[in-house]
């Protein structure tokens, strides 16, 4: 988890306590999250800030994660320039003096990987980070940059989902599998569509979530994340809702075991066609 949006700093511990209730330790937000085009940059980062400050101690009970490099309107930059200030600055709106991730969050074509590398090992020698990764980098963006980091990729955060297979098909998920890289999927609900699928595709897919979800006792959603998590890349997904109600359900995710049929019946429906 996530991003704030609209909620006040009570409202924001409330959903970190019910967040930790359900099990959940890791924490991912970004810089430009609260962002609506002409103001808010790093809001989220700003609003996590101040309930750290409100709550000492809490900082310590998570894995805190975020991510920079995208500038609106520019609208990305991975220079080595930009992105240090750009941790410096999280660093202050967050009210910390280290992050335990911090990812590029979106692939500057611009920005040869070996600058990149370069930049993200000197955020972990300064003490400010802990560990590097990346999102909606692409399988070869990433073994570029991964080949010339001498520390490890420790993340990928692709969108995942059972309605977005591009992981899998991508042979991303083989490569986090071979250097033993951590998976963070966002959009593990396609946007919603999961949810209220409008299409003849995203009803199959419903369908057949349903199917495990009825007959473990849990929710399409619940059913959802667990079929990303089946993957044996292990894939982490990261739950953008703000309902008390559905955070607590994060914790049913354990109760879904699929069986390969099962799970291939989803994949199936996705791809709208059989496999070979």
């Amino acid at each position: 988890m996530w991003r704030f949006a609209g909620v006040s700093v009570d409202e924001g511990r409330g959903l970190i306590d019910a967040a930790f209730d359900a099990g959940v330790t890791l924490f991912d937000t970004a810089d430009i999250y609260g962002f609506d085009g002409e103001n808010g940059f790093g809001d989220a980062e700003s609003l996590l800030g101040e309930v750290f400050a409100g709550a000492p101690g809490l900082r310590d009970r998570m894995v805190l994660a975020t991510k920079g490099g995208i500038t609106p309107p520019v609208p990305y930059d991975s220079s080595a320039a930009y992105l240090e200030k750009a941790l410096d600055d999280s660093l202050r709106r967050l009210k910390t003096d280290r992050v335990d991730l911090y990812q590029i969050h979106r692939p500057d074509i611009l920005a040869h990987p070996q600058e990149v590398a370069a930049t993200l090992e000197k955020m972990v020698s300064s003490g400010k980070v802990r560990a590097v990764g990346v999102s909606n980098y692409t399988l070869a963006q990433t073994t570029a940059l991964a080949t010339m980091l001498s520390i490890p990729l420790a993340t990928v955060q692709p969108e995942f989902s059972p309605l977005e297979l591009d992981p899998i098909t991508s042979g991303l998920l083989d490569l986090t599998m071979e250097r033993d890289i951590a998976v963070l999927a966002w959009s593990p609900l396609g946007g919603g569509r999961i949810a209220e699928p409008g299409t003849a595709r995203e009803r199959a897919v419903a369908v057949a979530l349903d199917a495990k979800a009825n007959a473990t006792g849990v929710s399409r959603t619940t059913a959802a994340y667990s079929w990303i998590m089946a993957h044996p890349a292990k894939v982490i997904p990261i739950v953008g809702t703000q309902n008390v109600g559905r955070i607590a359900e994060i914790s049913d995710v354990h109760k879904v075991q699929w069986t390969r049929a099962e799970w291939y019946e989803v994949l199936v429906a996705s791809r709208g066609e059989k496999l070979p």
